[in-house]
């Protein structure tokens, strides 16, 4: 019985797998890109830039993911290493779905998928992607559903009464 509230839990509450991250862990991550700009090497600054988009697209705050979308956006124009851009396009999908934008996110999982056709955490999150539509339209169809059954209830109470 405890596995099937589990499970009714799990099917509510959207059940993916992604890591969620801190206003701490974001706060020391600003912090490591301040400092890598007073003479760190491009690689440090990249490096630490990276971290800070990935713990933004990973936060529970909309304003966090979408600068985290922004920052990872303006910088993969000038990626030129195909792992390097696999990883922006990835942290991209990331944010998209957080935002819940599916189909962004798709699109862009897609990408990966071309650059690295058998990437777990790709293939992952595509199917978190996928289970979520499915779980979004089987709930809008209970609603319609019960919508239809509250007016036909409605009309047959109607009915009823005037006869």
């Amino acid at each position: 019985m405890n596995q099937f509230f589990e499970s009714v839990n799990s099917f509510f509450s959207g059940g993916d797998q992604l890591p969620w991250c801190s206003r701490d862990i974001i706060a020391g991550c600003e912090k490591e890109v301040a400092e890598a700009a007073n003479g760190a090497s491009d690689e440090a600054k990249g490096e630490s830039i990276m971290r800070l988009s990935w713990a933004l697209v990973h936060s529970r705050q909309p304003e966090d993911v979408n600068r985290g979308i922004a920052m990872l956006e303006a910088s993969i124009v000038s990626t030129n290493s195909p792992l390097q851009k696999r990883e922006k396009i990835y942290l991209l999908a990331v944010g998209y779905y957080r935002n819940s934008d599916f189909s962004r996110s798709r699109i862009l999982l897609e990408q990966c998928l071309e650059i690295a056709p058998d990437w777990r955490q790709a293939l992952t999150l595509k199917k978190a992607i996928e289970d979520r539509v499915t779980k979004d339209g089987v709930i809008g169809i209970g609603i319609s559903a019960t919508a239809v059954g509250l007016i036909a209830g409605g009309f047959a109470a109607a009915l009823m009464r005037r006869h």
